[in-house]
């Protein structure tokens, strides 16, 4: 059975292998960011997975913008100071396309079993004029990881939610 999540909800994960899934009537980028102590990156954009950038450790690297998606995460293989994994949709520059997440119906974040199933869902509902969002977040808490639908948007696209984890602006494009 799939669990449906709400803003600010919270589930155990019963596994450290998994997929994080999106689903969207219009393309998207999906990425994700490495987080520590302090809610801040564990560096500089060297921790973030982006289409056609680097790997990070335990997380795969993300496709191109599409209306659906899945990355592959091993928590296991996070770095040990990693707190949080912030998974965040921003809009692809289309021209013609809206540039806004309220301008089309509310984009899906999936978690998905390492047997392929689908344990959660969260529909990233209440966005307006932004154009990045922080859809869902897995987080170490007392040694045991979680996942928690976030729904956080920023207008200032990828560039403020990556300054809000501390990476400068300059170098988050």
């Amino acid at each position: 059975m799939t669990a449906e999540l709400v803003r600010g909800q919270n589930q155990a994960l019963a596994w450290t292998q998994l997929e994080i899934g999106v689903e969207a009537d219009r393309a998207l980028t999906l990425g994700a960011v490495l987080v520590g102590a302090g809610d801040t990156a564990l560096g500089g954009a060297e921790t973030v997975a982006l289409p056609g950038g680097p790997g990070l450790p335990g997380v795969g690297v993300p496709g191109p913008p599409a209306t659906s998606h899945r990355l592959a995460v091993d928590l296991d293989a996070l770095p040990a100071d990693t707190t949080r994994l912030d998974l965040f949709l921003t809009l692809p520059v289309d021209a013609g396309a809206p540039a806004r997440f309220g301008a089309f119906p509310a984009p899906r974040a999936l978690l998905v079993g390492p047997d392929g199933a689908e344990a959660a869902r969260y529909e990233v509902t209440g966005l307006a004029d932004e154009t990045a969002v922080v859809a869902v977040e897995l987080y170490r808490r007392r040694g045991a990881w979680k996942i928690r639908a976030v729904g956080q948007g920023y207008q200032g696209g990828l560039p403020a939610l990556l300054a809000d984890r501390g990476i400068d602006r300059e170098s988050a494009h």
